[in-house]
């Protein structure tokens, strides 16, 4: 008695092939994927008392502390270079840079790894607060920034629950004449 092909059994490769032939028929957009007008999505993150948040398309990678190799005659802010995957990224303290104030390492402190002209750069953040989202409507009541020393950087200053987010420019920190001079 003859068997149908369907019923016949199959290769590891074919079973492999079917596995992800389902699994992909099942996966959500993700979120830089999903198309949903007048949402602004973004990283939250923490700089000392400051609630930032940058857009996604800002934030390629976010990291623990790697292991760093110090830069001789740089500035304080300039923690030095790390290794990233065969990648060299200089990783600057952010709130050193910004306030002057060395950021104190803790379990929740992490890297937020920034492209630029030339390379990445990552950024020393007290801790990243995951994703949010923001709606036109939102927006539209956005205030201004008050810290002279983040008004470079952050535009507008958006309401969500209790906590009032700078919407933190990551291209504007990059661009900036200063982040660029990190020799002392």
């Amino acid at each position: 008695m003859a068997t149908s092909p369907e019923l016949q059994p199959a290769g590891p490769f074919e079973i492999l092939a079917d596995y992800e032939r389902r699994s992909l028929s099942h996966v959500a957009g993700l979120p830089e994927q999903i198309d949903a007008p007048g949402l602004w999505r973004g990283i939250g993150f923490r700089v000392g008392p400051h609630h930032l948040v940058s857009s996604i398309s800002e934030v390629n990678e976010i990291l623990t502390m790697p292991a760093l190799t110090v830069v001789p005659g740089t500035q304080g802010w300039m923690l030095g270079v790390a290794n990233v995957r065969g990648n060299l990224v200089a990783v600057i303290d952010l709130r050193q840079y910004i306030e002057g104030t060395r950021t104190v390492m803790t379990d929740s402190t992490r890297i937020l790894v920034v492209r630029q002209h030339g390379g990445s750069v990552g950024l020393l953040v007290d801790e990243v607060l995951g994703q949010r989202s923001f709606s036109d409507e939102q927006r539209a009541r956005a205030l201004g920034e008050e810290d002279e020393r983040y008004s470079r950087y952050v535009g507008e200053k958006v309401q969500l629950g209790d906590i009032l987010w700078g919407l933190f420019s990551m291209s504007a920190l990059v661009r900036s004449a200063e982040f660029q001079q990190a020799s002392a």
